[in-house]
């Protein structure tokens, strides 16, 4: 398998986490970044890219698939905690665990942790570079709204990395950095900053005041840590010898950290930095195409040679398999938070911002505890109770919303200033309008389901559904594992040594038949999305 994928390209993503495009590349150098300043210089500089939904997981859902998280069940944040200190097992409970949502059709009685069930047709797209013998690794966060399968990944935690592949192998690497979270603003509120808070650019929806700008200074501190992790990333690249044999991925998962930027359905929390250095390609060049998130597991299949499954609804924008069209527009939901629900869905184009409230009723501001860990959210709160807000500042906490927004971007980059009803840009309206209502017509919006009831096709009666274990049947030293379930991939490992596997790591994905040899132990299980895995089925050839 090796010999036969040794031409593919090696590919390594160095993501982080919440941030929007706030680097030099974008015009915005209050960080000082030499390290993602000198990949840039080689690189792809995507300026029209956006995450699916402005929150960690429901992203991921999309990055890891290829789908919108609204057609496959994963669009409420948070379904389930795969992340560093929670094994995938953690998951696999006989019946929900966890808080209890506070959205407007959560029965209290039928509470999240749990693994999103996803239809049986889709996988994560590395199962398809395993096959195609890639060695694909991921260091450490998964959060796909469900437990990542054993199928996904040769490794998968702390120590995985692209070095431990077999020599010639090509590699399809993660590495994502956790220094720029939300959660890091508090949690290094008190470690020395690198960035003169009187320095920084606010947005029109900021006041200007001590603890916001140190808020907004810590999280340019932040990025300027990020950059010398890149940094290192970079040099053991090279150290080894591969960095101008492997195409280089820089990107986040959703736009920035702080208040009206994460979890919004604006271009505040879904535009991303992107870049793609590309080895046979080496220099500075802008593409102002759009590109979305959920295209990203096409694109990694076009680029590694691989035939890009028909079902996924993300669009290749790099390699052979390039989609022929460009995108016009990108598509953005957003719906529960936590303990808050709503509605909503955006459309986004080069012009203009369209956005569709599905429940006008509610409040533009969702009053997620999580986030009131951040001091400058606290005292917007405060402020805007007393009256201390300027228009632009209070916008995002109008109580109630109108059934649709419009915005010009040009004119009005943080979308405050709703355009719905001018009648200069009623065609532009209508045209975004169509769009929207056809790409939820095409994907099949589930957000219009109660999530309790959405919860019950997924779970039965709230119990985590199982598949079955495999068969597995030997002849001579050929060894054949099926299984009956839809939707099903089987993982095995051989050993000289009869032992009890690792339930997390060591499994490879099984293709064709394989050999055994005399003596050996094979283990297999099979295991599905949103399934617990099957009872490990051993076997001994004497």
């Amino acid at each position: 398998m090796v010999g036969q994928a040794q031409q593919r390209p090696n590919i390594l993503w160095l993501t982080c986490e919440d941030i929007s495009p706030s680097l030099s590349m974008y015009g915005d150098s209050t960080a000082k970044t030499p390290n993602i300043d000198k990949l840039a210089s080689e690189s792809l500089i995507f300026t029209e890219a956006f995450a699916v939904v402005g929150v960690c997981a429901p992203s991921r859902s999309s990055i890891i698939t290829g789908m919108y998280p609204i057609s496959i069940g994963t669009q409420n944040m948070r379904t389930g905690r795969d992340v560093s200190g929670w094994g995938r097992r953690k998951y696999e409970n006989d019946a929900f665990t966890g808080y209890a949502p506070k959205g407007h059709d959560i029965n209290d009685k039928l509470v999240g942790f749990y693994s999103a069930v996803i239809p049986p047709q889709v996988k994560c797209f590395t199962e398809y570079l395993r096959e195609a013998g890639y060695f694909c690794t991921n260091s450490k966060k998964t959060d796909y709204q469900f437990a990542a399968p054993v199928t996904a990944w040769d490794e998968n935690g702390d120590a995985a990395h692209w070095k431990n592949r077999e020599i010639g192998q090509p590699f399809f690497s993660v590495f994502n950095d956790e220094v720029t979270h939300e959660s890091q603003i508090w949690r290094r509120k008190n470690m020395q900053q690198t960035v003169d808070p009187k320095t920084v650019p606010l947005p029109d929806y900021y006041p200007d005041t001590k603890t916001v700008r140190t808020d907004v200074a810590r999280n340019y501190s932040n990025i300027e840590q990020l950059d010398k992790n890149i940094g290192k990333k970079l040099e053991e690249l090279k150290e080894a010898g591969l960095y101008d044999n492997t195409i280089i991925f820089f990107f986040s998962d959703h736009g920035g950290p702080l208040p009206r930027g994460k979890r919004e359905h604006y271009v505040s929390g879904l535009q991303v930095p992107f870049m793609v250095r590309i080895p046979d390609a080496l220099k500075k060049q802008f593409v102002d195409i759009p590109i979305s998130l959920v295209d990203l597991a096409p694109t990694i299949l076009s680029l590694a040679g691989i035939k890009i499954p028909d079902y996924m609804q993300g669009q290749a924008f790099l390699g052979d398999q390039k989609s022929k069209t460009e995108r016009k527009f990108v598509f953005a939901s957003s719906d529960r938070f936590d303990e808050y629900s709503d509605r909503i869905r955006s459309v986004i184009g080069k012009d203009f911002v369209y956005v569709k409230n599905f429940h006008p009723k509610l409040p533009a501001y969702k009053n997620v505890s999580y986030r009131k860990n951040i001091d400058m959210m606290n005292e917007l709160l405060k402020l805007n109770e007393n009256g201390k807000l300027n228009n632009d500042q209070k916008y995002w906490f109008r109580k109630t919303k109108t059934k649709e927004e419009f915005y010009i971007r040009k004119s009005d980059p943080y979308s405050l200033h709703n355009l719905i009803d001018d009648p200069k840009y009623q065609k532009d309206i209508t045209e975004m309008r169509i769009a929207m209502n056809y790409w939820l017509a095409d994907v099949g919006d589930k957000g219009a389901i109660p999530e309790t009831d959405l919860l019950l096709s997924m779970w039965p009666e709230g119990i985590q559904p199982q598949a079955h274990e495999p068969e597995v049947i030997i002849d001579d030293d050929l060894v054949t594992i099926s299984s009956d379930l839809k939707g099903a991939s089987i993982a095995y490992l051989i050993s000289d040594k009869h032992l009890k596997p690792n339930l997390d790591a060591g499994w490879q994905l099984y293709t064709k038949p394989i050999k055994l040899k005399k003596k050996q132990y094979l283990f297999a299980m099979t295991t599905r999305i949103g399934f617990k895995d099957s009872r490990i089925v051993e076997l001994n050839k004497k």
